[in-house]
C-alpha cells in the first residue's frame, strides 16, 4: 500500500564520494573529510597540520588512483548506488525521496532545497543516516551536520531522526538473505570485515566511562554504553545475522579495515587476517563489509581489489567478496517499511529528542 502524506519529506544520507578521480576533487574531499573533527578529534592546529601538511598531500594521488579503479561510467559507485536506492524507495512511496551526503555533494541543505521546491509548506523530514552502527565519525558526524544546516538554512519544517539499526530484525534478515547466494559455493570461511576506528574513540564515547574497552568481554555484559558502542554493534549484528544463516561459530569471524595512523585501533585488522588466514588452513575465504549499506572504495578496491590479492599471495585459493545489499529487493523493502511506518506514527525506529 503506498502512503501518502503530503507534509512530509525523505532524506537518505550516506558517507560521500570526491565528485571526480581528479587529484583536486580527491584531496578536496579529502580534507574536508579528514577535518572533520569527529573523524580525527585532535585539536584543530593539530589537526590541520597533520591532514593539510600530512596525509592528503602523501595520499591524494595515490586515492585518486584507487578510485579511477573503481569508478563507474555513471560516476562515483556509492552515489550512484544511493540514487539507486532513493529511486527503489521513492518507487513505494508518494512522499519525496532527496538523497544526502555528509561530505561532497550533495549536501543535506541541497536535499532540504528539493524537498521545499516540490512542497513549500513541508512540516517533517524523515533523515535516515545509511550507517548501520552508531560511531561518533559517522552516524553521529552526519547527524549533526544535517541538524546544523537544519539550524543555517532556518528550516521550518522538523527534522526525524531514524537511529543506527544495526539489530533491526529487518536489516539482519535484509543482510542474511543478500548474503545465502554466496554461502551456496564451497568455503572455509566467512569474515565480517567492519570499518575500523581508533580504540580511543571507543573509549571516548561510552557515557559509563568504566565500560568499553574496560570490562572483560565488554560487549557481552550489558550496560547503557552499547546505545553508542560501534564495537558492541557489529559484534551484535554479526551474531544475529550468522544466527539467521545457520553459519557455526568456527565458520566466521569479524575484522576491521581502513586503519590510518599508528594508534591503537580496532582488532583484528584485515590486512593482516587475509595475510594469515592461508597459513591457518582458511584457504577459501568469503567476505562481506556489514558496515556498508552501499558498495564504495572501502569494498570495492580496498577489499575486492587489494584484499583479494593479498589474500591470494599469501596462500589463499579463492576468494569472494560478497557485494553489499546495495539496492536488494529485501533491503528497499526495510527502508520502505520503516519510513511507512513513522509516518504513521510508529517511533521505535526513532532517535529520541
Amino acid at each position: 500500500m503506498i502512503v501518502s502524506k503530503s507534509d512530509v519529506g525523505i532524506v537518505l544520507m550516506n558517507l560521500g564520494s570526491p565528485d571526480s578521480t581528479a587529484v583536486p576533487d580527491v584531496k578536496r574531499y579529502l580534507m574536508e573529510f579528514l577535518m572533520d573533527e569527529k573523524v580525527i578529534d585532535y585539536p584543530y592546529l593539530l589537526r590541520w597540520l597533520l591532514v593539510g601538511g600530512i596525509i592528503v598531500p602523501g595520499r591524494a594521488a595515490k586515492s585518486a588512483e584507487a578510485y579511477r579503479s573503481i569508478w563507474w561510467e555513471e560516476g562515483s559507485p556509492l552515489v550512484v548506488l544511493t540514487q539507486q536506492l532513493q529511486k527503489a524507495v521513492q518507487h513505494d512511496m508518494e512522499m519525496p525521496v532527496e538523497i544526502a551526503m555528509r561530505y561532497g555533494n550533495p549536501s543535506p541543505a541541497d536535499a532540504y532545497d528539493k524537498l521545499l521546491q516540490q512542497n513549500p509548506h513541508l512540516k517533517e523530514v524523515i533523515l535516515l543516516p545509511l550507517y548501520p552502527h552508531y560511531a561518533m565519525s559517522s552516524f553521529e558526524t552526519a547527524v549533526e551536520y544535517a541538524q546544523l544546516q537544519h539550524r543555517k538554512k532556518n528550516c521550518k519544517f522538523k527534522l526525524t531522526i531514524v537511529k543506527p539499526f544495526y539489530e533491526e530484525p529487518d536489516y539482519i534478515n535484509a543482510m542474511a538473505e543478500s548474503m545465502r547466494p554466496y554461502l551456496q559455493q564451497e568455503f572455509d570461511q566467512v569474515l565480517f570485515s567492519y570499518h575500523g576506528l581508533p580504540a580511543r574513540h571507543i573509549r571516548k564515547g561510552d557515557p559509563t566511562g568504566k565500560h568499553c574497552l574496560k570490562v572483560e568481554d565488554c560487549c557481552h555484559v550489558a550496560s547503557p554504553a552499547h546505545n553508542f558502542c560501534y564495537r558492541h554493534q557489529v559484534t551484535r549484528t554479526t551474531e544475529l545475522v550468522a544466527e539467521k544463516l545457520g553459519l557455526p561459530r568456527e565458520k566466521w569471524a569479524i575484522s576491521f579495515q581502513s586503519r590510518l595512523g599508528r594508534e591503537e585501533w580496532l582488532k583484528p585488522a584485515t590486512v593482516d587476517r587475509l595475510e594469515h588466514l592461508p597459513k591457518e588452513g582458511v584457504k577459501k575465504l568469503l567476505i562481506v563489509c556489514p558496515a556498508f549499506v552501499s558498495d564504495c572504495l572501502e569494498t570495492l578496491e580496498e577489499i575486492a581489489i587489494a584484499g583479494k590479492e593479498l589474500f591470494i599471495h599469501s596462500g589463499g585459493d579463492s576468494f569472494t567478496m560478497i557485494p553489499c545489499m546495495n539496492i536488494h529487493p529485501l533491503w528497499v523493502q526495510s527502508v520502505v517499511k520503516w519510513c511507512k511506518g513513522i509516518v504513521a506514527g510508529d517511533e521505535k525506529m526513532l532517535v529520541k529528542q
